[in-house]
């Protein structure tokens, strides 16, 4: 990890150690499951003594916002799980209704947030969402799949990131958990509809340019209209889903139908 702690300038206390690893939690430059570095290498950093430092991470340890793995090193804990427990994420995955408002909600908030990323985005939010944009379109010519897939998310997670409003950040990031965890099944079969990963790949180009161009109007309507599109193919997969086990059952009904009349003709 690159130096994004800096040296704490005045009493030096295990407070002021707390306080960046939590604003750089809260601001979300560390994310779940990042590795701090080790014990000798952040006390340089933080310019603090060891046992100040070790005082520090163990109120964050006690507060829940990191976890010492034993051997392991110390990771950012994974907090933004506990919006949705098991048992919801269950619930949500399995209802169509949920599905179709968690979209609803995405649509409203992803167009705020891609309003003000093109209010507030710095130029080393542009670099960022720049180099996700190229990767996403890298992946997609090469037919990679679960790359673009990856970059798809990470895009929509530092759109969120370039917004600046941290309430924003973290309410974003419990909603894509629930696609990382796999809780919408029909989102990923939404690339295999004709023309869809083409027409996705233009869309999140729409949202990027209007980001880096500064245009707050025509960024939130392009990140609206991309949930839209993606609410509608999530349908159409479904609908297409059930038309296909219908037919299989019909075939397969009808099959042995045909088999039985035909050993009851032989019999006769």
């Amino acid at each position: 990890m690159s130096e994004i702690f800096s040296r704490i300038e005045h009493s030096r206390t295990a407070d002021e150690v707390v306080q960046q690893i939590e604003s750089l939690i809260l601001e979300g430059v560390l994310r779940v499951s990042d590795r701090l570095p080790g014990e000798r290498e952040l006390a340089r950093q933080f310019d603090v003594s060891r046992p100040i430092l070790r005082e520090a991470l163990k109120t964050l340890e006690e507060r829940g916002l990191i976890v010492a793995r034993h051997g392991g090193g110390t990771y950012v804990a994974d907090m933004i799980g506990q919006v949705f427990t098991q048992p919801m994420r269950e619930l949500i995955g399995s209802h169509p209704k949920a599905c179709a408002d968690y979209l609803e909600y995405r649509r409203e908030i992803e167009g705020v947030a891609a309003e003000y990323a093109a209010r507030r985005a710095t130029a080393d939010d542009l670099a960022l969402l720049d180099r996700i944009m190229n990767r996403m379109t890298a992946a997609h010519e090469r037919g990679d799949f679960d790359e673009e897939a990856q970059a798809d998310v990470e895009f929509h997670h530092a759109i969120g990131e370039c917004a600046h409003n941290i309430i924003l950040l973290h309410t974003l990031r419990s909603c894509y958990r629930l696609l990382s965890d796999g809780v919408f099944q029909a989102r990923m079969q939404v690339f295999n509809l004709p023309g869809a990963r083409e027409e996705l790949l233009a869309q999140h180009r729409a949202i990027h340019v209007a980001v880096a161009g500064g245009k707050p109007a025509e960024a939130r309507k392009a990140a609206m209209d991309h949930i839209t599109y993606v609410e509608r193919s999530m349908a159409e997969v479904e609908r297409t889903g059930n038309w296909q086990r219908v037919s299989r059952l019909r075939l397969r009904q009808r099959s042995e139908a045909g088999d039985g009349s035909r050993r009851s003709g032989t019999e006769k």
